[in-house]
Order: C-alpha cells, then sequence, then structure tokens
C-alpha cells in the first residue's frame, strides 16, 4: 500500500520550517479546520515513522510549542493569560482525539486582542525618549526568560525591547558620524538628542511596517503555526503545508515556476519589482524594469484588478499562471512615474540559481573542475524534466571534453532534496553498487542501489561540505567516503539529518471535501550509510575538516527538540574502490597544511570568539555602558576584520559552452563572473584544489570487498 502513494525526498527546508508568516489555509472555516485535524491524526498515526502515543507529554508538547510560535519574544501573553490556557495544558491530546479545537481558539482569539493592545503600546512608548542613563539591564534569551507576571510587567518588557533597538540605532548613527568627520572637516555632527529623535522615528516605522505585514494574516495563518505544532510532536521535520506553501515548496524543489518570472516585494502599501529572472518571459520581453511599480493584473482581456494594499502572497497568485496565457500589468514606471499597460505572455521560468553549474580553475599546469550544486532538485510532476542527476551527468561530460583532471563537488549549505537524485548522482562515480539504506517503521532496512555500471567520472574526486550540508547531501557525500572514492573536506561535521520525509496531499484522503486542505511533509524514512550507521544526529564526519565560523555553534539536527535518535543497522554488501595510492598521505598532508596555516588558525579564533558571544544574552540600557561594551566588542573583532580576506591567485573560468550563452544573457554572465570572484577568494576551496592535486590514482584498479 505504501508505494502507491510515496515519493521520498529529503527536505532541505530545515531552518524556519514551522514559520508563523509562511502559511495559509482558509479564511476561517472552522469545518476545514476540523477535517484538517482529523485527516492529519490519521495518517500521522498509520504512516510516520514514529509510532507516537497522544498523551499528557505530547499535550504539554503542543501546548508549549503552539504559545511559543504565537509569541517567541515575550511580547504578548503574560502568566495571567497562561493560568487561564493552562487548563488545556494536558487535554489537547484529548482534544485531537475528539477534533476539537478549543485550545487553538483560545489562544488565538485571546492572541488578536493583544495584537491590537501591542501596537497601541509601542507606539504609545515611542512618543517620548526613554532614560539612557539609568542603570538597568535586559536579557534577549528568550527561550530562558520568563513570561512577564501581568500587562504592567509586560508593558517593561516592550519598553526595554524598544530602548535596545534605539540604543543600537543611536550608536549605528555616531559611528557613521566620527567616520563621515574624519573624511570630511567641515562635518557637522549631530546632537544625541538629534540622534535619539531620529532612531525613534525609524523604530516606530519598523515597527509599523511588521504590524502591517501581521495585520494581512488571516485566521488561516495561525492556524497553520497551530498545525504544526501538533505534526511537530512527532518529530522537527514533519510540517504542514497549506495550498500556498505547497506550491511554493513545489517551485523550490523543481528549480521552475509558471508566470512571468519576476521577483516582487511588498514597500508600504505597493508591490515592487525587484529583479526579473533571466531567460524569462518578463526579461526577454522587456518593458518591466526593477523598482516598478504593480498597481493592477488583468487576466487577459479581463477586467484589471487593483492589487494596491493587497498582501503579497494574494498578488503574486494573480500575477503567476500557466504557460501560454496572457496577464496584463498596469505599471507605475521608476523612470518617469508614467503608468504604462504591459502585457506578458507567461511561461516555463527556470531559477538558475537553483541548477548545476560549474567552473574550470587551472593549478600547477592542470585544469580541475568545480562542481556548484545547490540541492538535489526535481520536479515530482514532471520526472521528465531536468533535475541534478541529469544535469550533473551533462556537466562532468563537458568538463570531461575540456580535459580537466579532477572535479571538486561543492555542497555547502545544501540542505538536501531528492532522494532518486542523490542516488543516481553517487552512481556517477562508482561502477555500481549500493549507495545508501532505507528503513520504514518496524521494517527491515532497504538497499537503494545504482545499477548502471557506468562510470561517469573516474577520476580524482573532492567532496565538500559544511555545517549547513544535510541530508541528499549527507547520503553522497557518505557514500563517496564508505567506497573511499573521494576525500570529504569541510566542516566537522554535516547537519545531521537522516531522515525521509514524503509529501501527501491531504485530500487524497478525504476526498469528498471541495477545496485544497494542503498537505502533509511527514517523516516515513531514516536512511543509513552502507557500512550501517545513520547520519541523523552525527552527520558525516569529514576527512580534512577545515575551521569555520560555525565550528563551536549550537545547531544542526542534534540541537533540534524531538530528533529522532541515532542507531544502526546491518552493513549492506559493497565493495570499497581502491582508486588511490596515496589517499592517507593526502589527507594526511590536508591535515598538517591546514594545523599550521594561521589563516585558518585565525578563523578558529574567530569561532571561538563569536560563540562567546552568542553565549552573552544580558545587555546594559544605560547608554555609556552600552557603548562601552559595544566599543569593547568591536576593539575585539577588529582583530578578525580581515579573517575571511584571502587570494589564491587562481583564476576560474566558466566552461566553454556557457561563453555562447553569455551573448545572449549578460545578467547570467555577471552571475558568473561574481561568483568566479568569490571561488578566488574562497580558502576552502584552494584547500580542497591543494587535495585534489595531490590524489594518484591507482592505476591497478582493485576491489575490496565488504
Amino acid at each position: 500500500m505504501k508505494t502507491k502513494f510515496i515519493i521520498p525526498f529529503l527536505a532541505f527546508t530545515l531552518l524556519f520550517s514551522n514559520s508563523t508568516f509562511s502559511n495559509s489555509v482558509s479564511n476561517n472555516d472552522p469545518e476545514k479546520d476540523r477535517v484538517i485535524v482529523y485527516v492529519l491524526k490519521n495518517i500521522l498515526s498509520r504512516y510516520h515513522y514514529v509510532q507516537k502515543e497522544l498523551n499528557d507529554d505530547f499535550s504539554e508538547h503542543v501546548y508549549n510549542t503552539f504559545i511559543d510560535g504565537l509569541d517567541p519574544s515575550k511580547r504578548y501573553f503574560t502568566q495571567e493569560d497562561l493560568k487561564e490556557f493552562s487548563k488545556y495544558k494536558y487535554q489537547i491530546d484529548n482534544q485531537l482525539r475528539d477534533t476539537k479545537i478549543d485550545f487553538y481558539k483560545l489562544v488565538y482569539n485571546r492572541f488578536l486582542e493583544k495584537l491590537g493592545t501591542a501596537k497601541k503600546t509601542y507606539r504609545s512608548l515611542l512618543l517620548e525618549p526613554f532614560n539612557y542613563k539609568k542603570d538597568e539591564v535586559i536579557d534577549v534569551d528568550y527561550d530562558k526568560i520568563p513570561f512577564a507576571k501581568n500587562d504592567s510587567e509586560l508593558i517593561n518588557y516592550w519598553r526595554k525591547q524598544l530602548k535596545l533597538s534605539i540604543l543600537s540605532r543611536i550608536e549605528d548613527a555616531e559611528n557613521q558620524q566620527k567616520e563621515k568627520a574624519k573624511k570630511d572637516k567641515n562635518f557637522k555632527k549631530k546632537t544625541f538628542t538629534e540622534l535619539e529623535k531620529e532612531a525613534r522615528k525609524e523604530v516606530l516605522k519598523n515597527m509599523n511596517d511588521l504590524y502591517q505585514r501581521i495585520d494581512e494574516l488571516e485566521n488561516s495563518d495561525w492556524y497553520s503555526t497551530f498545525l504544526n505544532s501538533v505534526v511537530s510532536g512527532f518529530d522537527p521535520h514533519t510540517t504542514y503545508m497549506s495550498p500556498r506553501r505547497k506550491s511554493r515548496f513545489d517551485q523550490e524543489m523543481s528549480g521552475k515556476l509558471e508566470g512571468i518570472g519576476a521577483r516582487l516585494q511588498k514597500k508600504g502599501i505597493y508591490t515592487h519589482i525587484v529583479e526579473l529572472i533571466s531567460g524569462g518571459p518578463a526579461w526577454k520581453q522587456g518593458g518591466l524594469e526593477p523598482d516598478d511599480i504593480i498597481l493592477k493584473v488583468a487576466q487577459g482581456d479581463k477586467k484589471p484588478l487593483d492589487i494596491v494594499g493587497m498582501r503579497l502572497d494574494d498578488a503574486i497568485k494573480f500575477i503567476k499562471g500557466k504557460k501560454g496565457t496572457e496577464v496584463r500589468l498596469t505599471v507605475k514606471k521608476k523612470i518617469d512615474g508614467s503608468i504604462k499597460v504591459i502585457p506578458i505572455i507567461r511561461d516555463v521560468v527556470e531559477l538558475e540559481e537553483t541548477f548545476v553549474k560549474s567552473s574550470i580553475v587551472e593549478k600547477n599546469g592542470k585544469k580541475y573542475g568545480v562542481i556548484n550544486l545547490p540541492r538535489f532538485y526535481i520536479d515530482f510532476n514532471d520526472l521528465s524534466r531536468r533535475d541534478a542527476a541529469k544535469d550533473m551527468e551533462k556537466e562532468i561530460e563537458r568538463l570531461k571534453q575540456e580535459n580537466v583532471k579532477g572535479l571538486v563537488i561543492d555542497l555547502r549549505d545544501n540542505g538536501g532534496g531528492s532522494l532518486k537524485t542523490a542516488i543516481e548522482i553517487g552512481g556517477l562515480f562508482i561502477k555500481q553498487g549500493p549507495i545508501v539504506q532505507v528503513k520504514y517503521r518496524n521494517e527491515q532496512p532497504v538497499v537503494k542501489n545504482d545499477t548502471d555500471s557506468k562510470i561517469q567520472w573516474d577520476g580524482p574526486l573532492v567532496v565538500m561540505v559544511n555545517e549547513f550540508s544535510a541530508s541528499a547531501s549527507e547520503i553522497f557525500a557518505a557514500a563517496m567516503q564508505d567506497y573511499k572514492r573521494g576525500v570529504i573536506i569541510g566542516g566537522k561535521q554535516t547537519y545531521g539529518k537522516g531522515t525521509v520525509q514524503n509529501v501527501l496531499p491531504i485530500n487524497r484522503f478525504y476526498e469528498k471535501y471541495p477545496s485544497d486542505l494542503g498537505a502533509l511533509k511527514m517523516t516515513i524514512q531514516k536512511f543509513y550509510r552502507i557500512n550501517g550507521g545513520s547520519t541523523q544526529i552525527e552527520g558525516v564526519y569529514s576527512d580534512v575538516s577545515l575551521p569555520s565560523r560555525f565550528s563551536y555553534m549550537e545547531f544542526g539536527e542534534r540541537d533540534l527538540d524531538g530528533a529522532l535518535p541515532w542507531d544502526k543497522v546491518q552493513q549492506a554488501k559493497y565493495s570499497t574502490t581502491n582508486s588511490y595510492t596515496n589517499f592517507a598521505d593526502v589527507v594526511y598532508n590536508s591535515k598538517q597544511r591546514v594545523m599550521k596555516n594561521d589563516k585558518f588558525k585565525k578563523i578558529n579564533e574567530y569561532a571561538k570568539w563569536l560563540k562567546k558571544n552568542q553565549d552573552e544574552r544580558i545587555y546594559s540600557l544605560n547608554y555609556n555602558k552600552f557603548k562601552e561594551e559595544s566599543d569593547k566588542k568591536s576593539k575585539e573583532g577588529e582583530k578578525f576584520k580581515e579573517v575571511f580576506k584571502f587570494d589564491s591567485n587562481l583564476t576560474f573560468d566558466s566552461p566553454k559552452y556557457e561563453l555562447s550563452l553569455f551573448k545572449k544573457d549578460t545578467v547570467l554572465k555577471e552571475k558568473r563572473i561574481a561568483w568566479h570572484k568569490n571561488l578566488k577568494k574562497d580558502i576552502y576551496i584552494n584547500e580542497a584544489l591543494n587535495v585534489l592535486s595531490e590524489l594518484k590514482m591507482n592505476k591497478n584498479y582493485t576491489i575490496v570487498k565488504h
């Protein structure tokens, strides 16, 4: 039964997946809300990897997570509110069984009241200057500080948070004045009073903008937060996706959308064009430019719809549309303020930054290829379209034609994606054999093999990872490490996400419901290395560990509440490649270089300093002391000012096939030039190339069986 609906993938949305402001479900439809809870409860109990009992512990998790999701900075609720809410603290599990949402309704309605009060509070507090000579502090570790005892203490919380924002802005303004005075002797500095007034005005504007965005949210947005509080009780990567969020997820996974090909941003009440996507319909046609304002949207020759004041997600819904359809935008031009109607025929838009790209560099008289893979993308709705595996195979072929002698695969910040493409990409570097093992709840692991005997690349290989390389990235890196096919270089360990999620449309389980109920992204499997170990929690440990700014930071799967535990299964039957004659020597040499390198020493020192600052969460609200503490940190930070300043003196170029594209697409050319400049200044890429250049292939290829 499972195989009928399961399309495995490894989600790359690792952080902020339960974002309060990201989802939309309905327009206050109580019946729909109850239906979604009913279906989610049944899907999770039947198919989730973990068999979870809905008990008091689960109820407490939902209780705490939902309240924290609405009020992470302790700005709205008081202990008096929590006392009232607490009657449901151990009853939510019972309510879910009965498909009731009384807890949600109580907290949500109180939250709406508090939002109205909050707007009055910050506006009133910002009318007059604060006392900046008063000796007081603020603790911004909101996970640990208690909720305010009552409304009076809550106002004091607000006062301190606003005061901290103002102090920070005053300090920034004073520092800017100092710099300007150094360059211009006639520069006239503003007084503290003048700077304070400007800072207060700026904070007021930012708060007004924030609450304008909050006012645009509907019951459905907040209800999504509640639903995610429920499903996260099973594990951190199980999330509810509203229809709108599901559409966005599909776009991220496939790297394409159907529309006009423009990035939009809400500024005040207006929808602005931020960027035209190169190769998209708007870019090809011309007429639309960055900073133009869209006033109205018409579908072909139908009556135009005024979108001024409309929330951005809703505006986008009208602007996007199926390939081949026409949209007519009434636009206020940035250049002269004129009003124009611009018709555009929608088309498929590919998001270039999603896809594989490569560069060629010469080192010690030999050419090497650097391939950047941002994510393991695929279009689940049309498997015949481009995906990460097809593009990777094609890119390697192009680099082979240019006679590169080794490859660096850069998976830094790659949060994962499709399991299918991870397996296929792993198969490009071995003859055939297992790549990963996957396991359902209470079942034996299943070995997923590369069955194609073709090896797309049999030369030297280095795989770059960091602390944000996760999921599918870890599958590929672990396979290359277990086969001893390449050197893994980067952060001490990768993110540690060893679970597989499946996206299930909720309507599939409740077909009679007339409207879209959204989808559940649910953990259905754990995956394991072919050596039997899990990457869950542990991640993949690099063969060569390079210090980074994140070396001592707390994040990753191991720091998530409710993360599934590490375990192991039986090792798969596989044969390590005996690819290199000097693998151990190359790894040793690199470790020695890193240990002796002053730059890496400095980066390690910087990472420790960042960790120390991260742990310091208390700030003085006396301006002189605040400035003194800030100056001290700035002076400490000065010695790290150029910690990442580096020049490899290497030249990175695009492969030949891209040169013809640049003639038509200058935006792509500019992006590649910027990327190549960054590669030249990247100390991590430089060490990866050092390793790559030392690797020597074993001419007498043998296999060591396991």
